[in-house]
């Protein structure tokens, strides 16, 4: 049995994730795709107090370092099969929902490297994409995608157009989304980015400008690149935090429409004076489900 524990930002998922592991013996595998780095312990609000719980893939890699889809599928598998082999529960915990589908449904990737296009241009790669998938959407000078569906296809033998979303689920998952209404919602954004500028935000995000660092990684997270900009002298520090705030309230109502349309989630409306109330109504839905 695998347990997912996903929702919108600063719904409550860590602290849920921690209270379900100790409840039913798990080990919980982080599925945020910011906090599989290193140095971004801030801005992608890491959990402080793991409760004495083990959680896996935080903190593997560097700023610098490459991390796809692909690699999370494949190392979270392998946790989740580990974890199970051991009779534990593996848990799930995080707002990715790209990492939760790749994860736990037939989901198939060609080859993610592309060492052996490196002497042809963008042209040239877009022309052997054409030759095996005409109907492809893809632009030319998305390279990194012309490269995945030209992998895909000889992985596969199939075009990449021609490639469905499997609904077929690889493990007995039990899936739990945390909400609450918009207005609660928003507040505990605007808190929660207040709060971590009080415990030095713009310290770490300052420390990120100093060295250089422009990766996917450093750029990805909201905080680091809004405050950038304040770094630069283009914006004041009140509306470089003003726009992480908007930007954290529209990146989950982003997180809503993707997990409403691609996840089977059973939600539940978090109670914020008696969080336990909540832990406890989901323990108990675990329970009945595995009955």
């Amino acid at each position: 049995m695998v347990i997912v524990i996903t929702g919108p930002t600063a719904t409550g998922k860590s602290e849920m994730g921690i209270y379900l592991a100790k409840k039913l013996n798990g080990e919980i595998i982080n599925c945020d795709s910011t906090q599989i780095f290193k140095g971004l312990d801030i801005c992608t609000n890491k959990v402080k107090d793991n409760g004495g719980i083990v959680h896996h893939l935080m903190d593997v890699k560097d700023l610098d370092e490459d991390y796809s889809v692909y690699d999370y599928q494949k190392d979270c598998r392998y946790l989740i099969d580990d974890i199970i082999s051991r009779r534990k529960v593996p848990i799930l915990v995080g707002g990715t929902g790209l990492y939760i589908n790749a994860t736990l449904y037939d989901y198939e990737f060609g080859l993610s490297d592309d060492n052996e296009y490196d002497n042809l241009s963008d042209d040239e790669v877009y022309a052997m994409l054409i030759k095996i998938d005409p109907n492809t959407k893809i632009h030319k000078n998305n390279r990194r995608r012309v490269i995945n569906a030209i992998n895909y296809y000889n992985v596969s033998g199939r075009p990449f157009s021609e490639k469905k979303e499997s609904d077929t689920l690889l493990y007995d998952t039990i899936f739990i989304g945390l909400t609450t209404d918009r207005d609660t919602l928003y507040e505990r954004i605007n808190r929660r980015v207040d709060n971590m500028v009080d415990e030095g935000l713009i310290d770490e995000a300052l420390k990120l400008y100093k060295s250089g660092i422009r990766s996917k990684a450093v750029m990805t997270p909201i905080g680091p690149k809004e405050l950038f900009d304040y770094f630069d002298g283009k914006v004041s520090l009140d509306e470089a935090i003003d726009l992480i705030k908007r930007k954290s309230r529209r990146y989950a109502k982003r997180q809503y429409t993707w997990f409403n349309n691609k996840l089977n989630l059973k939600w539940f409306s978090v109670n914020y004076d008696d969080f336990s109330e909540t832990c406890n109504e989901a323990f108990d839905y675990i329970k009945n489900k595995c009955s």
